[in-house]
C-alpha cells in the first residue's frame, strides 16, 4: 500500500523534507507528484521521529511545493535483471540508453545488494589474463580479486580500461565470462568512445555497460556503481559466469558522496569528505569475491584519479587499505611515451602468488617475476646515479642494468592499448630481456629453469 503525503515543508538543493509520515524506511523510493501530473523521483536519506528526509534524483528547479504530493513507495531502488542485458547500454538508473526496449526481467534485485558471509567466501586463486605484460607477468590479477589502479589526471585511464575490458579473459576457454562497465561521471565524449570502441572490437556482446554523465545529477552517480555491481551479481550467482567489473571514475563518486553530505549538513571528515567515506567505499569494493559452491565469481577493477596526483589523499588512501594491491599509472612513464605507463615497482597484487605457477600460467612465472623486479629496480637506481654523477661513476655491471631498465619499458611494458599479449608472450619477452645480463646475475631464478628457457650453453662466456 503506497502512502501518500501532501506535508512537503522544505527544499533546499537536491534535499527536501516531509513531515508528518508513518512508517518509512532509509532508503525508500519517493515519487513527487505535482498538481500538472509531473513525477519526479528522490529516496529517503534520513528519518528523525515523523520527519523524512528526501534526496530527489532530478532538479528541484520549478518543484511547487505547496500543491504537490509525496508518495512512499515501501521498497528501495531496484535494478531489473535478465541475461539479455548482456550487449545492452544503460544509464546510471539502469534505464536503457542504447533506443533498445527496455530489459524484460527475470527479476527485480535490490542495488545495495547482502553481504557475502566471510565463511561462505573462497579464496581467490585463478589467473585472469589482460593482455597486458605489466598486469599479467608482474601483478598478476587472479579472479575474484579487487585490484584498483591508481591514475592521474591526464593520463590515459580511459583507453587502459577499455582494452582490460576487451582482452580480459579466463584461460580455460569453456568459462562463461562477462565484463560489467560503469563509467562514473564522464564527459559525453569518453561515454562515446566506450561505446564505440566496445563496439568496434565486438566486445560489446559480452559487456553491460552503464555510463553516468558529468552533468547527471549527484544521486544518479552514487547509483550507478551499485547498479552494475548488482547486475554483475546476477550475471555470476545465478547464470554462473566468471564477471570482470570495470568502474571508472571512483574519484567521481566520492566527490557525489561529499555534495550530498555537505547538502546534509553533515560534520565533513578529511578534505571535507564524510566520516563514513571508508564505510561506503567497502560497501561497494567487498562485492567482488567467490563464494563455495557457486561456479561464478566478479572481479573488481576500480579506476580512480588521485587527486593532485596525492597517493595519501583519503580516496587512494581508503582505497588502498580495503583492497588487495593497487596498479600505479606514472606520468613520468606517459611522457617518454610509454603506454600504458604502468609504474611496475610501486604497483602491487598482493594475490599474484595464488594465481601462477605450472598448470595455472607456466613453472618460470615467479621466478622471472622476482628477477625482472629486482633487475629494473637496480637498473633505475643506476639510471638515477648516473643522472648525479656521470655514466663515468657506474660499473660495467651498473650499465647493463641501466640498458636492461630501458630495454624493459621499451619492449616490456610498453605494449600500445591495441596489442593483446598471452601469458606465453609475456614470459618469453622476459626470458628475452634476462639474456641482457650475465647468468651470474640470474640469481633468483632456478639452475633448470634457465637451462629450460635460456638453454644449457647460456652465459659460460660471461
Amino acid at each position: 500500500m503506497f502512502k501518500e503525503y501532501k506535508t512537503i515543508k522544505e527544499v533546499v538543493g537536491p534535499l527536501m523534507l516531509v513531515e508528518g509520515v508513518e512508517g518509512v524506511k532509509y532508503n525508500e523510493l519517493v515519487e513527487i507528484i505535482q498538481k500538472n501530473g509531473e513525477v519526479r523521483r528522490g529516496r529517503v536519506l534520513e528519518i528523525d521521529r515523523d520527519k523524512a528526509l528526501v534526496q530527489l534524483f532530478e532538479s528541484s528547479h520549478g518543484l511547487q511545493i505547496s500543491t504537490s504530493k509525496a508518495k512512499f513507495l515501501g521498497r528501495s531502488m531496484e535494478l531489473s535483471v535478465s541475461e539479455d542485458m548482456l550487449g545492452r547500454v544503460f544509464d546510471g538508473m539502469g534505464n536503457p540508453k542504447d533506443g533498445g526496449a527496455p530489459v524484460i526481467p527475470v527479476k527485480r534485485m535490490d542495488i545495495n545488494g547482502e553481504p557475502i558471509n566471510p565463511a561462505a567466501r573462497d579464496y581467490p586463486n585463478e589467473f585472469i589474463q589482460t593482455g597486458i605484460s605489466a598486469i599479467d607477468g608482474l601483478n598478476t590479477l587472479v579472479r575474484g580479486q579487487k585490484l584498483p589502479v591508481f591514475s592521474m589526471s591526464g593520463l590515459p585511464h580511459a583507453q587502459l580500461a577499455a582494452q582490460i575490458a576487451r582482452q580480459a579473459r579466463v584461460l580455460k576457454s569453456d568459462e562463461k565470462f562477462a565484463v560489467v562497465f560503469a563509467a562514473v561521471g564522464i564527459t559525453y565524449e569518453e561515454a562515446d568512445y566506450f561505446v564505440q570502441d566496445f563496439k568496434r572490437t565486438g566486445a560489446i556482446s559480452r559487456t553491460v555497460l552503464f555510463t553516468n554523465l558529468a552533468d547527471d545529477p549527484a544521486i544518479e552517480r552514487i547509483a550507478t556503481p551499485k547498479m552494475a555491481l548488482t547486475a554483475a551479481e546476477y550475471l555470476a550467482y545465478d547464470l554462473g559466469m566468471h564477471v570482470l567489473v570495470i568502474i571508472t571514475d571512483i574519484t567521481n563518486y566520492c566527490e557525489a558522496l561529499r555534495e550530498v553530505s555537505a547538502a546534509r549538513k553533515e560534520v565533513p571528515g578529511r578534505r571535507g569528505y564524510p566520516g563514513y567515506l571508508y564505510t561506503d567505499l567497502a560497501s561497494i569494493y567487498e562485492r567482488a569475491g567467490r563464494i563455495r559452491g557457486k561456479s561464478g565469481s566478479i572481479t573488481q577493477i576500480p579506476i580512480l584519479t588521485m587527486p593532485e596526483d596525492d597517493k595519501t589523499h583519503p580516496i587512494p588512501d581508503l582505497t588502498g587499505y580495503i583492497t588487495e594491491g593497487q596498479i600505479i599509472l606514472s606520468r613520468e612513464l606517459y611522457k617518454k611515451g610509454i603506454n600504458p605507463p604502468i609504474d611496475v615497482l610501486p604497483s602491487l597484487s598482493r594475490l599474484k602468488d595464488k594465481g601462477i605457477g605450472a598448470g595455472k600460467t607456466r613453472e618460470d612465472h615467479a621466478d622471472t617475476m622476482n628477477q625482472l623486479f629486482s633487475a629494473y629496480a637496480r637498473g633505475k637506481e643506476a639510471k638515477e646515479l648516473a643522472a648525479i654523477l656521470g655514466d663515468a661513476a657506474l660499473t660495467d655491471i651498473d650499465k647493463l642494468y641501466a640498458g636492461f631498465a630501458e630495454s624493459f619499458e621499451k619492449q616490456y611494458v610498453s605494449q600500445g592499448f591495441d596489442k593483446n599479449r598471452t601469458i606465453e608472450e609475456t614470459l618469453d619477452t622476459g626470458w628475452q630481456l634476462l639474456k641482457i645480463l650475465p647468468r651470474g646475475e640470474l640469481k633468483r631464478i632456478k639452475t633448470e629453469l634457465i637451462e629450460k628457457y635460456l638453454g644449457s650453453g647460456y652465459g659460460e662466456k660471461n
